[in-house]
């Protein structure tokens, strides 16, 4: 890599472990510039995956205040994050790289649609808890809530781009807790899928150790930043951040 691919790709690093500690999508900045400088979509995707995992351990350890008590929660729907990622991740080493390469867009696209109206599902879901009262859904879940982890850690060990904003839906539909708790519980998840879809992906997988460094690099001062910081920045300017770089990934990739 040269001196400005190096740069931009740690930068984007840092820009992804920021995102995905607050928000969640980090994917949709680092592997589109991973594509922009040539690197073909799956190693892209198995070092993009490998190298955001440091970022998630920090952006966990960053939120350790609000994990406080929830240790029943996070290692019950650790479990499904666990299997859900080693299946998402077997399947992508399995699938053809046709078939990654044409569900690829969709799943980029289907993350920026995330993005877009997830501040309106955050509004109708605080206003349907609000409605329903105190006890309105189980401390540890509403029965549905563990399959929907395991299906997203499907799609998270397969891709992940906008993981972090699928399971803040899941959470905050089915879980009665504050949603700054369920974030903490957010990173935790996604960092299990990461992590297990990691190891699958280093025993097998063609993976360039040189993206992967400089991503982690990145990827653990962002999350950081995001735990400490997130709060405070407008989530519209960094909502319309992932927007421009997710769609024109979906552009890139589509007539690619």
């Amino acid at each position: 890599m040269s001196l400005l691919e190096t740069a931009a790709i740690l930068l984007a690093g840092v820009a992804a472990g920021s995102i995905n500690a607050v928000v969640g999508s980090g994917t949709l900045i680092t592997f589109p510039t991973l594509l922009a400088f040539g690197v073909p979509p799956v190693t892209a995707n198995v070092s993009n995956n490998v190298g955001l995992f440091p970022g998630s351990l920090s952006a966990a350890w960053g939120y350790r205040r609000e994990l406080a008590g929830q240790r029943r929660r996070v290692l019950r729907l650790g479990v499904a994050s666990l299997l859900g990622g080693t299946v998402g991740a077997v399947l992508l080493l399995v699938l053809p790289e046709d078939a990654f390469a044409t569900i690829v867009p969709v799943l980029v696209l289907l993350g920026v649609v995330l993005v877009v109206v997830q501040p309106a599902v955050s509004r109708r879901v605080a206003a349907r808890r609000a409605s329903r009262g105190p006890g309105a859904a189980a401390r540890d879940g509403a029965a549905w809530v563990w399959p929907a982890v395991l299906a997203t850690g499907v799609y998270g060990g397969y891709f992940g781009a906008a993981q972090g904003v699928l399971l803040m839906g899941v959470l905050g539909i089915g879980v009665e807790e504050g949603l700054q708790r369920l974030n903490a519980v957010k990173n935790v998840l996604a960092g299990t899928v990461n992590g297990v879809a990691a190891v699958v992906f280093v025993a097998v997988a063609d993976v360039d150790w040189r993206i992967v460094a400089v991503i982690a690099v990145g990827a653990v001062v962002g999350g950081q930043l995001g735990a400490h910081l997130g709060r405070r920045l407008p989530p519209l300017l960094l909502r319309a951040v992932i927007v421009a770089v997710g769609t024109t990934a979906f552009v890139v990739l589509v007539l690619g």
